[in-house]
């Protein structure tokens, strides 16, 4: 057997090396996740919480509540305007694998905050993989590495960032697996760095020794009842739900797209702008129908138990439509965030509507609309499984059938439905 390796392709040795600092930058990429989650969720707290009970109100009042997101809008186009990097990556162009600049940084993480933490209806996937990116950049630069080596550990630092928000590497590394099918047999070196790294960075959260870790950033769902034995009916609700999970989430690009193309009328800070206030006034309207404001806003990650605890079919129904029109507005308009979790929230209050109608179980309600969510948006199908499955615990197994019947469903028609538009700017806004 010949011991060269082919143009290109790092040697045993500089593997083995690429492997090590893949370990190595784990703990600083999980640093700067954390760091960017504490201070969005300190952020929220204080403009949500803290703010309107100086003020004497014991919830966010009216002006708040159309103000905040519209105030968000302002900082995102700050950060697009004055800073490198347009403020990251298009929610409606899907997660990005490409190294991003550590230029790019500072305007990156200021247009996730102000998308994050004052409202907007995406989720922080998209920023925290950009960030731990450039950790991975960095580390590269510092070592004098070439262009392969640090899309390697780009993609590592990416790795490490986001397995806190999905429950630790095993969902971020399937979610990698699906994102790079294409790629071939050339995706293979890239794993082994990147399970590496984020098992390392891991550790952050999980602790070490006598040290108990920081506090996880990731989705958990408390108090869920038992799921115990799969039933017929069970699994036609889980098709069901897929099914409309596609058709709702391919709703919402087809209005983000029809939005987006309004830049050609408005200026992109004025576009923003309007955005955020269309939000804010949605979940004022459906504050005034009997949902909660709160639950409009954000990515929809905290109102989980809240949608699949509901009795009510026109509380579900409310979250649902308003949900779905604030996250469609805010995926056109401009904002900078992830597309996934809000679209985990639409699947799961779908499932909740079974919860109300037929009495499913809303341990099932979670897992297969996080199946079919994940499905949906980003058309990947194992990852969705295993974090529906991650969602209600291993002692509810017995959810898998149905959340793989969610996630099948919801990926067939939306690859069948999906028919981009022209990736102009309404694409890239």
């Amino acid at each position: 057997m010949s011991s060269a390796t082919p143009a290109g392709q790092p040697t045993g040795a500089q593997y083995l090396g690429l492997v090590g600092l893949g370990a190595a930058i784990g703990i600083p990429a999980a640093l700067v996740g954390a760091l960017f989650f504490a201070f969005v969720h300190f952020l929220e707290g204080w403009l949500w919480h803290d703010l309107p009970d100086g003020l004497g109100y014991v919830s966010p009042p009216w002006f708040l509540v159309l103000g905040l997101p519209a105030a968000g809008a302002l900082v995102v186009a700050l950060a697009r305007l004055l800073l490198p990097g347009d403020g990251g990556h298009s929610p409606l162009g899907g997660l990005s694998a490409e190294p991003t600049p550590v230029s790019h940084a500072p305007g990156i993480a200021l247009a996730a905050i102000g998308t994050l933490g004052f409202g907007a209806v995406l989720g922080p996937e998209m920023p925290v993989v950009a960030l731990g990116s450039v950790v991975g950049v960095a580390a590269s630069k510092l070592a004098r590495l070439g262009s392969r080596e640090s899309a390697v550990l780009s993609t590592a630092g990416s790795f490490s960032a986001i397995s806190a928000l999905f429950g630790g590497p095993i969902v971020a590394g399937m979610l990698l697996i699906e994102s790079g099918l294409g790629m071939g047999a050339a995706l293979l070196p890239i794993l082994v760095p990147g399970f590496v790294a984020a098992a390392v960075g891991y550790v952050v959260f999980v602790g070490f020794g006598d040290w108990g870790g920081l506090d996880s950033p990731g989705l958990t769902v408390p108090d869920l009842p038992l799921y115990d034995g799969t039933h017929l009916s069970d699994l036609a609700v889980a098709v069901a739900v897929g099914v409309l999970a596609a058709l709702i989430v391919f709703g919402a690009r087809r209005l983000a797209f029809r939005i987006g193309g309004l830049k050609g009328r408005l200026a992109m800070p004025g576009l923003l702008l309007a955005g955020g206030l269309a939000v804010g006034a949605i979940a004022l309207l459906a504050d005034g129908l009997g949902a909660d404001s709160q639950d409009i806003l954000f990515s929809g990650q905290a109102s989980i138990p809240v949608v699949v605890s509901a009795d009510s079919t026109k509380i579900v129904l409310i979250l649902l439509a308003g949900k779905f029109l604030a996250y469609g507005v805010s995926l056109g308009c401009g904002f900078r965030g992830g597309a996934i979790f809000p679209a985990i929230f639409l699947s799961v209050a779908l499932a909740s509507l079974a919860v109300v109608w037929f009495d499913v179980s809303p341990t099932l309600a979670i897992a297969i609309g996080a199946s079919a969510g994940m499905a949906a948006q980003a058309r990947l199908l194992i990852s969705g499984l295993i974090f529906g499955a991650l969602l209600v615990g291993t002692q509810n197994v017995d959810v898998v059938p149905a959340a793989v019947l969610a996630g099948a469903s919801a990926w067939i028609v939306a690859t069948t439905l999906h028919r981009e538009p022209s990736r102009g700017d309404s694409a890239h806004g």
